[in-house]
């Protein structure tokens, strides 16, 4: 059957107007903010209903067409493009809250709604949804639990996964699973909700979420502290996580400082440069907690980790602080970086990081490299910039024959090649540096139980 064939009897199954096939269409909506890789869909469609979802699965196991779920297209893994003449499923209709319960602390919603959106719904409420990172403005709910998102707070409140206590799904034979049901205590075998956190859309799609909320933190504190060498930041991090409940323990380089302050709209929190810097959050619950932070803070200068830093008095300050860590994605961005999203368990983080520094510094000598992340849980990022007088393409290039060096390295530290931006296209071919042949084959297998005509997300996680 011809695509204009295939396309009609698509159309037959959604609103009218709820189907692109322009050229615009298909590039906004055919990739995510990965710049690796030319979209290529065959068309878009916005189901608004959980009954459309299960159409639309049913259609494309009876034409054997590839679907791509698409959220707010945030991703950094591939996980969200269309390159093949797949049909992108977009949720940007299915984006409304449908329930809540203030004593069970649930909410219910579809998988389009703004991360953000929901945070500010559980503020309203006098609750928190702790879940939080750069792009809360325009990911989606569907999409955090798709990749399971981490952020900012996994220190104190974990992953996405954590936060899902129900889900309905539409796996890859069309078929509608409801996952939990919003229990907190379920010992009735195979918990599926864990396996769609995660997937990518590879098993199927979330077409509804339950999220428990929290209680909302009160006088959140942030310090800035700049050290001499990385080593300090290990040593802050065991100092302050040793007396105090952190909601966030950051760190970021000089040369990521540099590129904040370029913009000029960020005030420098210091009168001074140094190599690294380590924000930390708490809860100033009472005086007690901050003049133990503020004793925390003098000792570690006592010992040489700490050269000069800064606290919060304010929440505009509070915001300008997170501002030195948030913003360096997005300020970056025009500069075409090549990202590495790594892990390994805590007290392996500095050799890790040494070892990793030693071989790009080697092959990248010219290459401007910057290194951030969530130290309080592992969680490395390192980004290449492309220089100005290099092709996109040859950039990459240069940059992936780098890749099995750097993953040598954190198979060795028994650690991940993606701490939590997904799999997708980038990082499918490097799996085994982080799981077994016989796990993939396990995954492999699950899969084709979901999925048994391969149609949701194929070529994601795995070939």
């Amino acid at each position: 059957m011809t695509n204009k064939l295939l396309l009609e009897s698509l159309q037959k199954l959604i609103e009218p107007s709820k189907m692109l096939t322009d050229t615009e269409s298909l590039e906004a909506y055919g990739k995510d903010w990965t710049k690796i890789y030319t979209p290529n869909p065959m068309a878009i469609v916005f189901p608004k209903t959980t009954e459309e979802v299960q159409a639309i699965v049913q259609w494309a196991n009876e034409h054997k067409v590839g679907l791509v779920p698409s959220g707010g297209r945030t991703g950094l893994s591939g996980a969200a493009v269309a390159t093949n003449q797949e049909v992108v499923v977009s949720f940007d209709y299915m984006n409304k809250i449908i329930g809540f319960n203030e004593i069970d602390r649930e909410v219910i919603c579809q998988p389009g709604l703004i991360t953000e959106q929901l945070q500010n719904f559980a503020e309203d409420n006098g609750l928190y949804y702790p879940v939080d990172f750069a792009s809360v403005g325009s990911s989606q709910i569907g999409g955090n639990i798709a990749t399971n998102a981490g952020g900012i707070k996994v220190i104190r409140y974990g992953m996405t996964r954590n936060w899902v206590v129900g889900l309905k799904v539409v796996t890859g034979k069309g078929d509608l699973l409801d996952l939990n049901k919003g229990l907190i205590k379920n010992a009735t075998g195979y918990d599926f909700r864990n396996l769609f956190i995660g997937a990518e859309g590879t098993l199927g799609f979330i077409v509804e979420a339950t999220i428990k909320l929290e209680r909302k933190p009160n006088n959140l504190t942030a310090l800035v502290l700049a050290t001499p060498d990385f080593e300090s930041i290990m040593s802050l991090l065991h100092a302050f996580q040793s007396k105090l409940d952190l909601t966030a323990f950051e760190f970021f380089s000089d040369r990521c400082l540099e590129k904040i302050l370029d913009r000029g709209d960020i005030p420098a929190p210091l009168d001074d440069r140094y190599p690294f810097y380590a924000l930390i959050e708490f809860e100033a619950l009472t005086e007690t907690i901050k003049d133990e932070a503020l004793a925390i803070f003098e000792n570690c200068m006592e010992q040489g980790w700490v050269v000069d830093g800064v606290i919060s008095q304010s929440e505009q300050q509070l915001k300008n602080l997170w501002r030195l860590r948030e913003d360096i994605s997005e300020t970056i961005a025009p500069f075409t970086p090549y990202k590495n999203d790594l892990s390994v368990t805590i007290s392996k983080v500095p050799s890790f990081l040494a070892d990793i520094d030693e071989v790009v510094k080697a092959d990248y000598p010219d290459f401007d490299v910057l290194w951030y992340g969530h130290i309080g849980d592992g969680n490395l990022h390192l980004n290449i910039l492309k220089p100005q007088n290099l092709a996109k393409e040859e950039f990459f290039a240069k940059c992936a024959t780098v890749n099995k060096d750097v993953f040598e390295i954190v198979k060795k530290y028994n650690g991940s090649v993606s701490a939590e931006h997904g799999v997708g296209l980038v990082k499918r071919d490097y799996l085994e540096y982080s799981r077994s042949a016989v796990e993939i084959d396990y995954m492999r297998s699950v899969k084709a139980v979901f999925d048994p005509n391969n149609i949701m997300n194929p070529g994601k996680i795995f070939k």
